[in-house]
């Protein structure tokens, strides 16, 4: 049986995914987030890069949408979120890594803005605190998202450490 607290968390969650905080996790709020790091990056939407990230973005959603859209109505709910997260992502976190691998390997090129494979600790504190994370919480985040500790994040710490955010309670 699944904990209410476990729940609770999860729940805390869904802000992080609904940008326009409208109560709902949209297609909008995927390319909204896209949006907003093309913006603070200064990198064109028609670039590569910027096509990457909204490519990203919709595969992203098309897999939150399967995994948690129960009604198909293109909206997922906090109740349906929770619902995804609890009933079919807990005990497979590696699948909400795939789902979100597209994303994340996007917004990592974009934010490496050295093009050596992976993004200072400055640059990942931006782009979580672009998607709506506090500064200090952002930089918090970034440093413990260098598994290694060389100063930079690459996409084999950060996915899995993303999956495991938002299906691991603690």
């Amino acid at each position: 049986m699944v904990s209410s607290e476990y729940e609770r968390r999860i729940a805390a969650r869904f802000a992080i995914f609904d940008q326009d905080g409208n109560g709902y996790i949209d297609r909008e709020d995927f390319y909204g987030a896209a949006k907003a790091l093309l913006g603070e990056f200064a990198v064109a939407a028609r670039s590569d890069k910027g096509q990457a990230l909204y490519g990203g973005a919709e595969a992203f959603w098309q897999g939150m949408a399967g995994i948690a859209d129960r009604d198909g109505d293109q909206r997922i709910t906090r109740e349906e979120f929770v619902g995804g997260a609890v009933k079919r992502l807990r005990d497979n976190p590696d699948r909400f890594a795939e789902i979100a691998r597209p994303f994340l390997h996007a917004a990592l090129d974009i934010a490496d803005t050295d093009g050596d494979g992976a993004a200072t600790l400055e640059e990942v504190t931006r782009v979580l605190t672009c998607l709506g994370a506090p500064e200090d919480v952002a930089h918090r985040a970034a440093g413990a998202l260098d598994a290694d500790e060389d100063g930079k994040v690459a996409e084999t710490e950060v996915v899995p450490a993303f999956a495991r955010y938002f299906t691991v309670p603690e």
